[in-house]
Order: C-alpha cells, then structure tokens, then sequence
C-alpha cells in the first residue's frame, strides 16, 4: 500500500468501495412484491422489511461514527463492510421467512452504518482542507450510484437468478470492497483520546446549525427512503393497472431514479456554495414536497407523462443531501467532526427507518390496491421533506448556514 495518495486516487478508491459494499441495497426494495406475496406479508409489514435495515443503521451508527474520532476510521469501514458481506450471505442461505428475513436486513444496515458515514470520516481525514468539500460531494452522490446500480443489476439478473443467488452474488462484492480499502488506502495513527474533548456530545448538541442540518437529514431520509423502498412496488401496480411498456421493467426506472441522484447530488453542493447554503436549502426542499404531491396525483397520467415526472422528482429530492452533509462537514471542528456525524447519522437514519413504514401505514389505511392510498403514500413522502424544510429553517439565522 501506498502512504501517499493523491486527492483524486483516494476519493477514486473511497467511492468505488463504497459502490461495492452497496452491491445488496436494493435487493429487498427490489423483491418486497415477491417476498410480501410469499410470505404474505401487509404492505405495513412489507414496509417494516424495507425500514428494519435502517433500524439496524441508526441503533449501530452512534457508536461507529463517535469512535471514529478516537481510531481511525478505515479500520470501522474495513470491519463493517465484512459484516455486510457476512448479512448478505446469511440472508441467502437462512432466511426463511418473514422474522428470519427482518434479522438478517437489519444487520445489513448495521454493517451500512460502519461504512457509509465511517468511509466519509476516513476520506476526509485523508484530503486537504481544500478538498474536502468537493470530496464529500462525490462519495455522497456515489452513494446514489451504488444504489442505482443495484437497483439495475437485480433488475437484469433476478430473471436469470432465484433470489437467494442474488444475495450471495451482493455478498462477494461486499467482500471486494474489503479488499478494495485494505490494499487501497494506507492506516492513520489513531487520533487518540487526547484530541477528543470530554463535553464533545454536549458541545455537538448544543450547537443549533448541527442541529439544523441534522433536522434536514432527518427530512431528506424520509422522503428518499420511502420512496426507494416503494418506487418498485409502485411502478408494479401501474403496470398491472394499465400494461405499457415503459413501466414492464420497474427495476430499471427505480436504477434510473436512483442514478439521477449523483449529478443532483453534485450540482446541488455547488449550487449551495454560489447561492448560499441555507437559501438552496429553503428553495429545493418545498419544490421536492410538491413534486411528491404531484406524483401521488398522477397515476391516472399516461405512462409517456408519469415515468418523466417520478424521474424529475427523484432527482429534485437530491438537490439537497450533499448540501447538507458537506454543510455540516465543514461547519465542525475536526475534533468533534466524528460525533457530529455520529448524531446527524443517527437522526437522519431515524426518518429512513420512518419513511418506509409510514408509506406502508398509509396504503393500509387508504387502500393498498387503490389510487388513494398510493396518493396517501407520497404524500407522507412530502411531509417527512416539510419536516426537514422546516428544521432548517428554524436554524438561527447567522451566516453559519450560509456561503460555505
């Protein structure tokens, strides 16, 4: 292994692992309407499936994240994505029903909490101050690109393959990434407990910009899990209304909604940089809310219509996620950079555990196979961004959400 590696070669070798180790991401979402029907599941249940991975995230996250500024963060993400590819293996072979199926997804997102924002952590220790802003850009929106690839390559193989291979196949790429930072990405000294102040969860808390953005997060999440977690199922029931055949393959519009999140991601973390953080913020989170009110009153529309506007939605709801997270990358002192990520993880992945289930909760509650309980769904969708919306702007109104 090299010590020294260029920007560019690190943010190369962080985003590529972390495509890797997301191999698996869309395989629930992707089969929930095969696994709700043979395991007879509610679309409440169904949505609780889709959210377990995210309860296994935000219960692990604090933890992984905090230590991150005590050791060095490859050594999380190195543990972690083995953990992920040990979820997936198991998935394949013991998951045979529905308890079973929630265990093993839950801790797939235990394993997604020490790499994703770990990863982060350890990219960016490793980049000048410079760097780090534009570096957090790319492996934010990187994650959109391993979920859409994801996404695609089930969509191809899931005909090819009985579901419990795809969940090996995802397993050995989680593997891969192992491989990729072991011999990539050279250890740091550790931190030590030196540099940590002892009042650093106090001091992050009580900070209102962390806060904010945390807030923020919490919104985005909602909004962008639920509707990953449904976007399938979704597209299925417009299929099975009315056979056409942009909607015959709904895997490939959930890949294609999934990918417009990485130059959405991009350009909105330069578009908070020209205009102003928190302004960008105020604007793109209401004009996601009323994209989603939109979608979930256009399923009457021609599929011609309906496929462009779910595909200009999904990338409005990512205007603002590399906004946030670089906001608040930059904003913290490096000190306390690992708990602030720690809490801005954990409350942001509470509103992806939420999103989900309360999408399922409303389709039960207006009807699973009608109009208005899909309508109901994207409209939890728009209240969980106005949720984020609001956070942010309840922030103080300092330059700290500004130009950064």
């Amino acid at each position: 292994m090299s010590a020294a590696r260029s920007p560019a070669v690190l943010v190369l070798i962080f985003c590529c692992a972390e495509a890797l180790s997301m191999a698996g991401f869309a395989l629930v979402p992707s089969l929930l309407p095969q696994f709700a029907e043979q395991w007879a599941l509610s679309a409440t249940e169904a949505g609780w499936l889709g959210g377990i991975f995210f309860l296994g995230y935000l219960l692990a996250v604090p933890l992984l994240v905090g230590l991150t500024d005590r050791v060095d963060a490859r050594s999380i993400h190195l543990a972690s994505a083995a953990l992920t590819g040990l979820a997936l293996a198991g998935f394949a072979a013991g998951a045979h029903g529905y308890a079973l199926a929630l265990a093993w997804w839950w801790l797939a997102g235990l394993g997604l909490a020490g790499t994703y924002m770990p990863g982060l952590k350890a990219l960016t220790d490793r980049l000048p101050i410079a760097r780090q802003s534009r570096g957090t850009a790319f492996y934010t929106a990187t994650f959109g690109v391993g979920a859409g690839a994801s996404y695609l390559w089930i969509e191809l193989a899931r005909a090819l393959l009985p579901w419990r291979w795809l969940f090996a196949a995802a397993a050995v790429c989680a593997a891969l990434s192992v491989a990729l930072i072991w011999l990539g990405v050279a250890p740091l000294g550790s931190p030590g407990k030196n540099g940590v102040p002892r009042g650093r969860w106090r001091s992050v808390l009580g900070d209102r910009r962390t806060l904010a953005y945390c807030g923020g997060y919490f919104g985005h999440n909602w909004e962008l899990f639920g509707f990953r977690a449904w976007l399938v199922a979704y597209v299925s029931w417009t299929h099975a209304r009315s056979p056409d055949a942009l909607t015959a393959l709904p895997g490939l519009i959930a890949a294609a909604a999934t990918f417009l999140a990485v130059p959405a991601s991009i350009l909105g973390n330069e578009g908070a940089q020209r205009w102003g953080r928190r302004r960008w913020l105020c604007s793109v989170m209401p004009l996601s809310a009323a994209l989603a009110l939109a979608v979930g009153l256009s399923a009457d529309l021609s599929r011609a219509l309906l496929v462009p506007l779910l595909l200009v939605y999904a990338a409005s709801m990512n205007l603002d996620s590399a906004a946030l997270t670089a906001g608040l990358l930059t904003e913290t002192p490096h000190e306390k950079r690992g708990t602030a990520l720690a809490l801005y993880s954990s409350v942001g992945f509470i509103g992806a555990l939420i999103g989900p289930v309360a999408f399922g909760l409303a389709l039960d509650l207006f009807g699973r196979s009608l109009t208005a309980g899909w309508a109901a769904g994207f409209v939890s969708l728009a209240c969980g961004v106005s949720f984020g919306r609001w956070a942010i702007g309840r922030s103080d109104r300092r330059p700290a959400l500004g130009r950064v």
